[in-house]
């Protein structure tokens, strides 16, 4: 009872971390992005600028946390990141100047790459240390929740409350998830068993890893023009307009439970055939809207898309631990300077996309191209495992 209490309390921490590190200081951007274009005058080509910025910092927290190794510098890092979170989401509210904002949004990228990278690599070791199955589903469902709460929030204050009001209720809002993040998640543990004896890395070969970021980029770029656009998207098309942040709603909702699910999938069908059925789905929740624009097929697309990012994320990661079950920041950094990559990239020049079209069509369509190379090369990697393998037997 006691083990279970503590995976638990745990579980909790890591979801609550992903609420705030990456939910509140990260995707509250999107649903707010429209009221922030219309009264604080943010263009279309600054909001996407803005995005990039947000995973510019991301990827400067990937790149950092591939280079540490010691458990109890990432466990203090990790902290940081929920102090970061908290006062990156108070700044955007507290002024309208533009650099602020983005340095406000570079933070809040470090912030993501802490809770994303640093807090699973400590919950995975903590699973593993403790005898418990080496999955992150659970731990990922905080960022559904982070999409899903910080939404409805927005949308309950609607227009009665002005923008950098909701900002600042959101970072107030912020200290409370911070306290039980902080205090339930215990300092590492120095050395790793696992139920069997000492853990010990497996790595893939070079070959192998590089395509699987060139596969992992393709993902990021996917993720990020959907979830940063979304509601902008929704809202500028006349059938549908104020809709948008009910499409990110529902988003948060599929999201929510969907790793739980995708490890599921894995442990039937095998972790490159379940990846490779989450970029089909996601492509689809992507292309639909785009064909039928009708309100059910909005939520639908954004169900499907909401119900795959995030599994995407948490089999990628969850398979870099196995990799390397001592140091699963290790390539979890890695995988991250792909995503990252892609999440640099993929908002701004959407946004010149859009700006220079008037709406967000071609970018969807590129996002939907782009996934597609990547679930190709999914499918390479499910035979170039099986050939590794058995070159080895």
């Amino acid at each position: 009872m006691t083990s279970t209490i503590s995976r638990a309390k745990i579980l909790t921490a890591g979801v609550l971390s992903l609420l705030l590190m990456v939910g509140i200081a990260r995707f509250a951007y999107t649903p707010l992005l429209p009221m922030m274009q219309q009264y604080a005058k943010l263009g279309i080509v600054e909001g996407g600028w803005l995005a990039a910025i947000n995973y510019a910092g991301y990827l400067s927290g990937a790149i950092l946390a591939s280079f540490i190794s010691d458990l109890q510098f990432k466990d203090k890092l990790y902290r940081v990141g929920l102090i970061v979170a908290v006062l990156s989401t108070l700044m955007m509210g507290l002024t309208e100047n533009f650099w602020i904002w983005a340095f406000s949004r570079y933070i809040a990228g470090l912030s993501s790459a802490a809770g994303i990278l640093l807090g699973s690599g400590l919950i995975l070791n903590w699973l593993m240390c403790n005898g418990h199955r080496s999955e992150l589903g659970i731990h990922f469902s905080g960022m559904g929740l982070g999409i899903l709460l910080p939404t409805l929030a927005i949308i309950y204050m609607g227009d009665a409350i002005s923008w950098d009001q909701q900002w600042l209720f959101l970072g107030v809002g912020g200290v409370f998830i911070l306290i039980p993040a902080w205090c339930w998640l215990p300092p590492p543990q120095k050395v790793a068993f696992g139920p069997s004896g000492h853990m010990v890395d497996a790595p893939p070969s070079k070959r192998f890893l590089a395509i699987f970021m060139v596969a992992y980029f393709c993902a990021g770029y996917g993720y990020v023009v959907s979830t940063t656009f979304i509601v902008a998207i929704v809202n500028q098309l006349p059938s549908l307009s104020g809709m948008g942040n009910w499409s990110f709603v529902v988003l948060g909702l599929a999201a929510s439970p969907a790793c739980i699910l995708w490890d599921l999938i894995a442990r039937k069908l095998g972790d490159f055939n379940a990846l490779s059925l989450a970029y089909i789905f996601q492509i689809i929740g992507i292309i639909i809207p785009l064909v039928i624009e009708t309100p059910a097929m909005i939520l639908f697309g954004a169900a499907l898309f909401g119900g795959t990012f995030i599994g995407i994320v948490s089999l990628v990661l969850t398979m870099a631990g196995r990799y390397y079950p001592t140091r699963p920041a290790k390539m979890m950094g890695k995988m991250t300077l792909s995503y990252g990559s892609a999440q640099i990239v993929a908002p701004a020049i959407t946004a010149i996309l859009a700006n220079y079209t008037g709406h967000y069509s071609e970018g969807l369509y590129l996002a939907a191209a782009i996934l597609a190379v990547g679930a190709v090369l999914i499918l390479w990697l499910r035979q170039l495992e099986k050939k590794e393998a058995n070159d080895v037997a």
